[in-house]
């Protein structure tokens, strides 16, 4: 009997117990022979792999005695302190998103004729070719739009002329239109979704090309095409501090690794884009959401104690998803603060305040000050905790109405554009094939013929 493409049968369970049973490798194997599980030694600090001149975490400092002591995060984009980067732009009235490609692809601030004519190239990117999005977006709509940016991406290279030639030119040609079509795939794919999926109307409107990334993303999600100056610019603020995050976070690392291989963009892109849809990266930020809502039904909001009896249960295992997690909370290297979370929180409370949406960002505020004293008190934790960027950037983009649908594919808009720097950065400098080395620790058995087994 033919069986349904997507059932489990109990020859499966049968046999993924089987497997789970003989793969499993005993925690204290991993001390007995020194290895840096996750690529971190037992403080927490990742394994240095590689070098980079893209951007630069600060999450330490060095005494005058020789001890390294944490400090209050800080972030660079090619040198530039990710904060005196987004209050130029802000105070000057301008978006930022398109500034922080240029700096990330080209290592250095544009000058305003420069940023121009970047951004004129930039606006011939601004489509997709004929018939895609009938083709590859509507006829096969998808309930996760991560897997239509993977598949887009994939079908891309077949209406590339030249898809496999890896020179530094063709390369940044291919990434500079990979970033200018991402919005349009994610909003579309959320589009055909919404229709075929969910039986609403479909429409899909024409980007404008004198428009920031930031508009024409809210022109292109919203029916009515319309949004507030305040909304572009906090959008186009988050997109900013997403673009990139050094050589190390999971998804950027995939780039260099497949990037090292020597294989085609849409190829390293596509795998990038697997890395990021894991909740462990870049679908952090609708766990936030998730936590918050089920905060909302659990207790009652005005009372800490509650508030606090519920974060205690989402270490336990007893509340939300039962992982043991407070979502938005700490960081794999800030320890003090991030720096992206303290940018991102001012601009939450202004656009709470627009929205008449305080009491939201009052909750959020409660509870990134409760969580670190009861991870504190419930985990040994080797360093200190606060909001990452997560934490607020899931607020935001509730505020701006947007789907949880798109917010992990509003995180690969913005990462493009480092992961188009750091592939153009591993093809310029490493010319051999990243290929860690891994420990067998299955003693030799014999083999027995079919028959005696």
């Amino acid at each position: 009997m033919k069986k349904s493409y997507s059932e489990i049968t109990p020859y499966i369970r049968r046999m993924a117990e089987l497997s789970g049973k003989n793969n499993h490798i005993q925690p204290e194997m991993y001390q007995k022979y020194n290895v840096k599980r996750g690529l971190r030694d037992v403080d927490g600090n990742g394994v240095v792999t590689g070098l980079t001149e893209i951007s630069r975490i600060e999450s330490k400092k060095t005494l005058p005695d020789g001890s390294v002591v944490p400090c209050e995060g800080r972030l660079f984009y090619r040198g530039v302190d990710i904060k005196d980067f987004t209050r130029g732009f802000m105070q000057e009235q301008r978006f930022g998103f398109e500034e922080a490609i240029y700096l990330l692809l080209f290592a250095d601030l544009p000058t305003s004729a420069q940023l121009t004519e970047f951004e004129k190239q930039m606006e011939g990117y601004c489509s997709l070719p004929p018939s895609f999005v009938r083709d590859m977006i509507l006829k096969a709509p998808s309930k996760d739009m991560m897997n239509v940016l993977s598949r887009c991406v994939l079908a891309l290279y077949s209406y590339d002329e030249n898809p496999d030639d890896i020179s530094i030119p063709n390369v940044l040609r291919q990434c500079l239109q990979l970033i200018a079509m991402f919005p349009l795939l994610a909003v579309y794919g959320y589009h055909a979704y919404r229709h075929y999926h969910l039986g609403r109307t479909l429409y899909i409107r024409n980007p404008k090309p004198e428009l920031s990334t930031a508009e024409n993303i809210l022109r292109l999600l919203r029916k009515s095409g319309e949004y507030t100056r305040l909304e572009a610019k906090l959008l186009d603020l988050a997109l900013v501090l997403h673009a990139e995050h050094g050589g190390g976070n999971n998804s950027t690392f995939t780039t260099h690794v497949v990037t090292s291989s020597g294989t085609d963009t849409y190829s390293a892109v596509s795998a990038a884009l697997g890395s990021l849809k894991g909740p462990r990266h870049g679908g952090a930020n609708v766990k936030v959401v998730g936590m918050f809502d089920d905060l909302k039904h659990s207790v009652n909001i005005r009372d800490e104690g509650q508030i606090r009896d519920y974060l205690c249960r989402l270490l336990d295992r007893q509340a939300f998803d039962r992982a043991g997690l407070i979502y938005g909370m700490g960081h794999a290297v800030y320890s003090i603060s991030d720096p992206r979370a303290d940018i991102l929180k001012q601009c939450a409370k202004a656009l709470c305040e627009e929205k008449g949406r305080t009491d939201e960002y009052e909750l959020y505020e409660t509870v990134a000050r409760i969580a670190p004293e009861v991870i504190a008190e419930k985990r040994r934790i080797y360093k200190g905790v606060s909001a990452n960027v997560d934490f607020y950037s899931g607020l935001i983009y509730r505020m701006l109405d947007i789907p949880c649908e798109l917010f992990t594919p509003f995180f690969a808009i913005a990462r493009i554009a480092g992961w188009s720097a750091h592939r153009i950065e591993e093809l310029q400098n490493a010319g051999k094939i990243i290929r860690p080395a891994y420990i067998n620790v299955k003693p030799e058995v014999p083999y027995r013929p079919l028959a005696e087994r």
